[in-house]
C-alpha cells in the first residue's frame, strides 16, 4: 500500500455579488456562468458536484482537493467566474469580499443537492441575506466574529 495524502471534505460555498446587487438577472447568462464555473473547477482539479447561479449570489457543493486550501479555492471560482462575465457580457462586474464555507457530512450531501437544485423556489420567499443568516445561526457563527 502506498501513503500518499487522502481527504474527503465536501463543502457547501456561498458568494454574493458586489453590494447584494441583483445584476445577474437573464437566465440563460446565469445558466452560462454555471456552465463556466463547471468546466473551469474540472480544469483546476476541483470537483464540483453542484452549483447555482442566483441574481445575486452563487451556491456550490465542492469537494475539497488535498493540495488546495479553501481560500484558494474560492478565489480561483469567484476570480474566474468575475473575469469571464466581464469578458463575455456588457457589465461592470464584481463579487462581494468575502465567502462562506459550510463543511458537510456524506450522509449530509443530499439534501444540500436538493437545496442548491431548488433555489429559485427558495428565493421566492427568502431573501440572500435572510438565507445567510439562517446559515450563520445552523452553524453558531456570529458575524461580528474574527476568526
Amino acid at each position: 500500500m502506498s501513503v500518499r495524502s487522502l481527504s474527503k471534505i465536501w463543502l457547501h460555498l456561498i458568494w454574493g455579488t458586489h453590494n447584494h446587487e441583483k445584476i445577474l438577472v437573464d437566465k440563460e447568462l446565469r445558466k452560462n456562468i454555471s456552465r463556466h464555473l463547471l468546466e473551469y473547477s474540472k480544469e483546476k482539479g476541483i470537483y464540483m458536484k453542484i452549483n447555482f447561479v442566483n441574481a445575486d449570489h452563487v451556491h456550490t457543493l465542492i469537494e475539497l482537493p488535498v493540495e488546495k486550501p479553501v481560500a484558494e479555492v474560492v478565489k480561483f471560482l469567484k476570480g474566474e467566474s468575475s473575469f469571464w462575465i466581464n469578458k463575455n457580457v456588457d457589465l461592470k462586474f464584481s463579487w462581494a469580499m468575502g465567502y462562506a464555507a459550510f463543511s458537510i457530512s456524506e450522509s449530509g450531501l443530499e439534501k444540500v443537492i436538493k437545496y442548491i437544485s431548488n433555489q429559485e423556489e427558495h428565493h421566492k420567499a427568502k431573501s440572500f441575506i435572510d438565507e445567510y443568516k439562517k446559515f450563520l445561526d445552523a452553524y453558531k457563527i456570529s458575524e461580528v466574529e474574527n476568526r
